[in-house]
């Protein structure tokens, strides 16, 4: 059989889940060991269901709101942020808050308000409606104003354009950012750029992953949850560097059988709160449909770890854990 039409999966290197996931879904799990059940969770810790349904069945309970949670009781806030009104409301109900936030999306929080405080107007590239955006915007409502794409830039109006500074949500695509950016820069001339990357670095390596096995793939299947902002954006970013079809699936058995027609070379990566075992799994349904040559695309390595939380280091060293 020719290399050409051999089967193949191409794996992605980096995938799955980064440091700030980790972080958060340790957290949890540390919580619980520590505490016993219930520990309350405001939204989802990661925006991946099968790592909220383990949770869930240890013991996590999972709310929207801070008033859901009763008095005194648990808290453990997302890795997405929180804004400083959810952490008021914590407090007047005497809960006890671990802060999950991934420390790159703090650092975008510090930003925020730095500028803020300088009287800036903040042009926060992002998505509408998003736990992140939310969280971020709740920093400095009054200075920071969304930018959801490139149509609705036309609609920005600012004080002062010598004093205007975008920020962005950490799980975009890069390459959508920086064209937002463009644009922006278009209308604001002396646009000023965060001290640095807002991107995610997670997103940003398993994107570029992605972007080297693309145009090599018949199709691409990312796994991941519809709600993960890095997850729908692996799948855009493989359509636009040439893979002929891209599916975002949540478990192996919701991939189709008939996606496989006519197809050699099959893209797999997942996206940031996704666990290894979920892409093993589809590995394991391609490998029984004669997809069982794995060539692993490394993009880059990763290093990175976060510490846990420093309210929750404190408690399991006093517990002797």
């Amino acid at each position: 059989m020719s290399q050409a039409m051999k089967k193949r999966v191409l794996l992605a290197a980096p995938r799955g889940y980064c440091a700030g996931v980790d972080r958060a879904v340790v957290t949890v799990e540390k919580a619980l060991d520590l505490y016993g059940a219930p520990v309350y969770v405001r939204k989802q810790i990661v925006h991946n269901k099968h790592v909220v349904a383990t949770l869930e069945a240890r013991g996590a309970i999972f709310v929207e709101e801070t008033d859901e949670v009763p008095e005194g009781k648990i808290v453990v806030f997302s890795a997405h942020g929180v804004s400083p009104t959810v952490h008021q409301e914590a407090a007047a109900r005497n809960l006890k808050t671990i802060d999950a936030t991934c420390p790159l999306v703090t650092k975008v929080h510090h930003e925020a308000r730095r500028f803020a405080s300088d009287d800036y107007d903040i042009l926060l590239v992002g998505h509408e409606g998003h736990e992140e955006v939310d969280g971020t915007a709740g920093e400095a409502p009054n200075n920071i104003q969304l930018v959801d794409g490139i149509e609705s830039i036309k609609d920005i109006k600012v004080r002062d354009e010598n004093k205007v500074v975008w920020l962005s949500q950490t799980t975009l695509s890069v390459d959508e950012t920086l064209a937002t950016v463009a644009e922006l820069r278009k209308k604001f001339p002396n646009l000023m750029d965060p001290p640095s990357d807002d991107i995610c670095y997670a997103t940003q390596n398993r994107q570029v992953a992605i972007k080297e096995i693309a145009p090599l793939a018949d199709l691409v299947l990312v796994v991941g949850s519809t709600n993960s902002s890095n997850s729908v954006r692996l799948v855009e970013v493989s359509l636009e560097y040439g893979a002929k079809a891209a599916y975002l699936i949540d478990y192996a058995a919701e991939a189709k059988d008939e996606w496989l027609d006519g197809v050699n070379t099959i893209g797999v990566s997942s996206g940031a709160s996704v666990p290894e075992i979920l892409v093993r799994d589809l590995l394991d349904w391609l490998a029984a449909r004669g997809f069982g040559d794995v060539e692993t695309i490394t993009a880059t390595e990763e290093h990175l770890l976060f510490s846990l939380p420093p309210e929750l280091r404190k408690e399991l060293k006093l517990a002797g854990k």
